[in-house]
């Protein structure tokens, strides 16, 4: 099995206009695709720093003079490139979301479709897993989760049923939950609701949203004016919010305008949202709910 067949693989490495002595970095790593497609636009003089906080990503390292691999979450960019003398880049590529390696080892517990203990951790050494999400979030906080990350209507219904359930026993396993909500889901898309209230979950445990939050603002230092951002979102919550700041530079509301009634913005949009052909969903299909945006430093 491949570990992850990288998504938009021309379209994302093309966005980033490489440079041939230029400085990049692969905040996403995974199997490195993206990264040996980088290195193959780079000459001897440049050099590609990349990021992953699993550490199965790391049997994936490449040996190549040019390439660093640093096994952290990419929310700490800015920190991580300086240790290694790094203030600006040129370009910084992104994919987020699960890789194919992650849901497919069953005993991580991203998949609906393996019975496993209750995971779900990107970094396996971080504290907080889906046993604690599950076994100690208070009805409130998962409701919240569920409408927050997963916009589920019913999410009230799920978060009490939880509650209710581990007074009896905890929830340990990925069976015992599924065994659980599945008679309260509607008939035949019980499969799709699970997948959504497991996307909530693992939100959660990995604190994705803030993590990519962090690293938003920090590329607006980081990037060379003229440098690239290429970044491929799975879901809304993230598109949207790599949409807005690269449209306003805020996640929230609109950019103050001047006496003049102009607007500061650090990014100017390349192209429009790129998405796979069906070709290419064919052949991955997780490439399905790819969105690709690249953005210009200004």
């Amino acid at each position: 099995m491949e570990y992850h067949k990288p998504v938009l693989l021309e379209e994302t490495v093309r966005g980033l206009d490489i440079k041939p002595d230029g400085v990049y970095v692969d905040v996403t790593f995974g199997g490195g695709g993206h990264s040996r497609e980088i290195l193959k636009e780079l000459g001897p003089g440049g050099k590609l720093y990349a990021f992953d906080q699993d550490k199965d990503a790391l049997q994936n390292k490449i040996e190549d003079d040019r390439f660093t691999l640093i096994n952290e979450n990419f929310r700490y960019i800015k920190r991580f490139l300086r240790f290694y003398g790094v203030k600006r880049v040129d370009g910084i590529l992104g994919d987020f979301g699960v890789s194919s390696h992650q849901f497919n080892e069953a005993e991580r517990g991203f998949s609906t479709r393996f019975d496993a203990k209750l995971d779900m951790r990107m970094n396996q050494d971080s504290k907080l897993s889906a046993y604690e999400v599950i076994n100690e979030y208070d009805e409130e906080q998962l409701k919240k989760m569920f409408y927050e990350y997963a916009d589920l209507k019913n999410a009230p219904k799920l978060a009490r049923m939880i509650v209710t359930e581990r007074k009896e026993k905890p929830i340990e396993s990925s069976e015992q939950l599924n065994d659980l909500l599945k008679p309260s889901l509607f008939k035949g898309k019980e499969n799709k609701i699970l997948a959504q209230i497991y996307q909530a979950i693992r939100i959660e445990v990995n604190q994705e949203i803030e993590a990519l939050k962090d690293f938003l603002l920090q590329t607006e230092e980081l990037l060379k004016p003229g440098g690239r951002l290429s970044l491929i979102s799975y879901h809304s919550l993230e598109d949207r919010l790599v949409k807005r700041y690269i449209r306003s530079g805020l996640f929230k509301g609109e950019p103050e305008k001047d006496f003049y009634g102009n607007i500061s913005v650090p990014y100017k949009k390349v192209k429009g949202l790129v998405v796979p052909g069906k070709k290419e969903i064919a052949e991955n299909n997780r490439a399905r709910s790819a969105k690709l945006r690249i953005a210009k430093k200004l």
